[in-house]
């Protein structure tokens, strides 16, 4: 299964993200016992309406950006900082062929962007997070529940061996193989599937990235995911206060929960 994009293959979870709140809003420094995060109003650095063919000023404004917002990031990834890796896969990664024309100009402000469907690309801001949160490494192989237009799978992919990722919907799922392929993504495989059953016969996987709100941490997901795994997950009630949440297998396949911040995902869709 290694080093293939795998098409659209048979029924996962709807992609729209975004920090409590809305991209105008800067997290404050510190949330005490894991309650509401205070927000700080922040103008967003404007992306230029005369963008260059290749978009690189505003990529690299973007990661300026995300660098900005990382000591608000501390008490998630336990340093003031985003690693050096996640900032340049960010920084490579064409966010602009992601979205659509109609919005391509805005491809690199810090904040969702409708990609169809009713559903929205994740802000840059959350994609780089819950990339870091994962700790992957090169040989890692890594599950993603929630194609939308591909955009997370890609920038996960730049940095481990192979990302499986799963979409419900149907026209979401075959634009992003198809998107993934033309972009020569070569380490990606795409499912059509309801993602809370994760993907059995691809299982273990080093993580799991949830780009879609569950009431609960599903367990088929907790048993995909190898001793010594993280997964990244939003967690709460649809369209209420969710939590994104750090999931830690132990050596002895024990798991470890931890609230990081509020966030606000749409729900996890299917039959579950």
């Amino acid at each position: 299964m290694h080093n293939h994009v795998c098409r659209v293959v048979e029924l996962a979870g709807d992609s729209e993200s975004s920090i409590l709140g809305g991209s105008r809003w800067r997290p404050a420094l510190c949330f005490s016992s894991f309650g509401l995060l205070a927000l700080l109003a922040a103008a967003n650095p404007q992306v230029s309406k005369a963008a260059s063919p290749d978009y690189a000023a505003e990529r690299a404004q973007m990661v300026r950006t995300i660098e900005s917002y990382a000591s608000d990031a501390t008490l998630s990834l336990g340093r003031a900082h985003f690693t050096p890796e996640v900032l340049r896969i960010m920084g490579a990664v064409p966010r602009h062929e992601f979205v659509p024309d109609g919005v391509r100009q805005d491809a690199y402000a810090d904040r969702p962007l409708p990609i169809g469907y009713g559903q929205t690309i994740s802000q840059p801001l959350i994609v780089a997070l819950m990339t870091d949160l994962l700790e992957v490494g090169p040989n890692d192989i890594v599950l993603e529940i929630g194609t939308g237009s591909g955009y997370q799978a890609a920038v996960v992919a730049g940095l481990v061996r192979q990302v499986c990722t799963i979409e419900i919907i149907p026209g979401l799922a075959v634009g992003a193989a198809d998107r993934l392929q033309r972009l020569g993504y070569t380490n990606i495989a795409v499912r059509q599937g309801d993602g809370y059953y994760g993907w059995e016969d691809a299982a273990p996987f080093d993580a799991i990235i949830v780009t879609a709100a569950a009431d609960h941490i599903p367990p088929p997901l907790l048993r995909q995911l190898k001793p010594g795994g993280r997964m990244v997950i939003p967690v709460g009630a649809p369209f209420a206060l969710q939590h994104l949440v750090l999931v830690e297998r132990d050596a002895e396949g024990r798991a470890r929960t931890r609230q990081l911040l509020p966030v606000q995902f749409v729900p996890l869709s299917g039959r579950h």
